[in-house]
């Protein structure tokens, strides 16, 4: 497999209230019609947001997956069947939802905000039996190191910091000034990067904002980076250690 790529246009494709909020989708549901199906524990992804207008996604349910939202620009409010409350998130803040035996929940997306919506797969034949739980992680709790040209952030490593219970998960974002830099790919893992702003080359393919990348069965790759280009990175293994929904399910 190596690397693939797949474009912002070649995703799928959602939205809600008539277009008010608009998504791209590098990993979708299969009646979404993107190319990319569900792989490793990473079950869905979505790259969501809004132009000039407040919208509100109503309330909805979700059971034994982790529904994990990252605030990448703007703010969103959430509300939950468990807190029972509205809570304010801000650019960089990460939300995780231990969906268990069930929750409910409403987002409202501020005007010119932009989410992720990324679920992860936890061993969803054990976590449908558990009680759901929420937490939040606020932007200044992740640490942030400088190095050669490069801002890498640490949202969760070998530590866990935000405590997925699905096997593996390793989260980074990268700032890269312009420059051509050597990137570690970790061995039986999947690499998932997605372009958040600037454009970077990868053998000989130029990426822009949105582009959707997945490399395995590499040591490293070369980036070429132009206008400081930020990256959005899941390092997840090639195959966890229990069967994902997707599996059992059949889902392709």
């Amino acid at each position: 497999m190596a690397i693939q790529i797949f474009l912002k246009q070649k995703q799928a494709r959602g939205n809600f209230n008539y277009g008010e909020i608009l998504e791209n989708k590098p990993i979708g549901f299969p009646q979404d019609g993107g190319q990319l199906r569900p792989y490793s524990n990473l079950f869905y992804w979505a790259h969501a947001w809004t132009k000039d207008k407040d919208s509100t996604i109503g309330l909805h349910p979700h059971r034994g997956f982790e529904i994990c939202s990252f605030v990448l620009k703007g703010e969103i409010d959430h509300y939950d069947t468990l807190l029972d409350k509205w809570i304010t998130l801000s650019e960089g803040d990460v939300q995780v939802i231990k969906a268990g035996k069930g929750i409910s929940h409403s987002e409202k997306l501020k005007s010119g905000s932009e989410i992720f919506q990324i679920w992860f797969d936890p061993n969803i034949q054990e976590s449908l039996y558990i009680d759901p739980s929420y937490n939040d992680f606020r932007s200044k709790e992740f640490s942030t190191v400088y190095n050669n040209g490069i801002e890498k952030k640490t949202i969760s490593d070998e530590k866990n910091q935000i405590g997925l219970d699905s096997n593996g998960i390793q989260i980074f974002e990268y700032n890269f000034k312009d420059g051509i830099y050597d990137h570690s790919i970790k061995n039986l893992c999947f690499h998932s990067i997605f372009i958040l702003s600037g454009n970077l080359t990868i053998k000989d393919q130029v990426l822009n904002k949105g582009d959707f990348v997945l490399i395995d069965s590499e040591k490293k790759i070369q980036l070429s980076v132009m206008n400081n280009c930020k990256i959005f990175e899941i390092i997840s293994p090639l195959k966890p250690v229990y069967k994902t929904y997707a599996e059992v399910h059949n889902v392709n």
